[in-house]
Formats: C-alpha cells, structure tokens, sequence
C-alpha cells in the first residue's frame, strides 16, 4: 500500500468515525480517529476500517460493557480505542 493510499484511507476513517448516524459512537470513534489515525499502520487501519463496518449498536454494547465483546473485534485497535475511552471519562 502507497504512502498516497494509506494517507487517503486515514482521511476516509476520520469522516467515516465522525459520521457514523449514532451520535453516541460519533462521539467515541471521531474523537480517536483525530487522535490516532495518522499514526496507524496499515494493518492498524484496515482493523479499524472492519470495526467501522460493525453495527452502531453492537460497538456501543461492547464498549459499555453491555455485551461481551467478541474476540473477532478484540484487535489492538480495539484496545487503543478501550484506553483512549477510558482516558476520556476520568477527566
């Protein structure tokens, strides 16, 4: 993958966190796309590419801890996002 595309498809996962039509995971995923995404390799974005494609709500119950999270989405994407989450709440 190109330097271009990579850089494109970061682009693309900020939008994409910020506009997800649930102001709830807007609020979790945009917030960690501006954080994180120029940092995230190749790899790293393609795993958050297939976290966005997950159900709004699925995501919601698996940060909040009202579903267990299934280990498909365990990822070490997903455990920046758990971090940076609970890095938000203690302020």
């Amino acid at each position: 993958m190109s330097e271009t595309d990579l850089g494109n498809r970061r682009k693309r996962l900020r939008y994409r966190s910020w506009h997800r039509g649930c102001k709830e995971t807007d609020l979790v995923f945009g917030p960690f796309a501006d954080a994180h995404a120029e940092t995230l390799t190749g790899a790293q974005v393609e795993c958050f590419e297939a976290l966005l494609d997950e159900a709004d709500n699925d995501l919601f119950d698996w940060l909040t801890g009202k579903a267990p999270t299934p280990d498909r989405i365990k990822t070490d994407v997903w455990r920046m996002l758990e971090e940076f989450q609970r890095g938000k709440s203690k302020l």
